[in-house]
């Protein structure tokens, strides 16, 4: 792994432990405080007395050291190379993160390096000016907890105005856009960004009230034929979903799959992409959209 946010977070105790007893501290108390500030509970059973007993060969049993100076974790070559890849990706720019001291390093990979499967080809314009400013607007709002306004053109093809609360962002990597979860109007409360023509914030306006809809959440059961990789290629696709997987025998698998609601024609599209691997076995409806698919990409075939 290019950054390992396991061990990465041992060093940077320690370096935070070494920092802190150059500085005059001793107890073991603050040292502790250190320890569950930067890593995990049960490491105080570990960190501190891997450095009281010397074992670890940085202070001495009274907790001081001879190091004089502070210590850093420089980036190597290969984190540095990862970094310069990710901050050419066109999203990342959005954020308006920095990315300093890079500007002589050759990037790990480019977009010519690898291909999306199973992705729509009208993604958002993430390159536009205006569409630039409008995602930073939404951000930091939804950073502040304050609210915005902006013109969109709705379902009709209408140009609309809002004002609302952004809650937060979301991604879809199938439709490779961004959409905004909104409280405090009652038309829709998720917008596609790319549909919002302007946006500015809204301020001196009385605050808009609502809370965010709750989420509706389904559960599809599925069968895998573990051919061609297709159990990893399934896991790893829907890696950010909620699921419990049993084995079967040699070669099947059963999944239960949770998934938003209003997600389900996505869901279908996805679980389609995986052809004759893959079986749906409940709930009813969602195996009639999927036959209904099928049917459909069917009668669009030579006839």
């Amino acid at each position: 792994m290019t950054f390992s946010e396991l061990y990465s977070a041992y060093y940077n105790t320690v370096a935070a432990i070494l920092s802190g007893i150059l500085d005059g501290e001793h107890s073991e108390k603050a040292l502790q405080k250190i320890v569950m500030e930067h890593a995990f509970g049960e490491s105080v059973l570990t960190i501190l007395p891997a450095l009281k007993s010397e074992k670890w060969q940085l202070v001495h049993s009274d907790m001081t050291t001879k190091l004089e100076h502070k210590p850093t974790i420089p980036l190597t070559t290969l984190q540095k190379q990862w970094l310069k890849a990710i901050s050419l990706d066109p999203r990342v720019k959005l954020f308006g993160v920095d990315f300093p001291d890079l500007e002589d390093v050759q990037p790990l990979f480019t977009s010519a390096d690898y291909y999306v499967y199973d992705q729509y080809n009208d993604g958002d314009p993430f390159e536009d000016g205006q569409y630039i400013r409008n995602f930073r607007i939404v951000l930091e709002a939804i950073r502040k907890g304050t609210q915005i306004k902006f013109e969109m053109i709705n379902r009709k093809g209408n140009m609309m105005f809002v004002r609302c609360r952004p809650l937060r962002l979301e991604y879809s990597e199938k439709d490779d856009k961004f959409r905004v979860v909104t409280a405090g109007w009652r038309a829709v409360s998720t917008v596609n960004l790319a549909k919002i023509r302007s946006c500015a914030h809204d301020i001196g306006y009385r605050r808009v009230s609502g809370r965010e809809k709750p989420v509706e959440y389904d559960t599809i059961t599925v069968q895998i034929r573990d051919e061609r990789n297709a159990m990893e290629r399934f896991m790893l696709h829907f890696a950010h979903f909620e699921k419990q997987a049993e084995k079967l025998d040699r070669k099947h698998y059963l999944v239960k799959i949770k998934y938003a609601h209003d997600d389900e024609s996505e869901m279908v599209i996805r679980i389609l992409s995986f052809g004759p691997m893959i079986k749906v076995l409940e709930p009813e409806p969602f195996r009639r959209l999927v036959i209904e698919k099928l049917k459909k990409q069917l009668s669009c075939g030579p006839k």
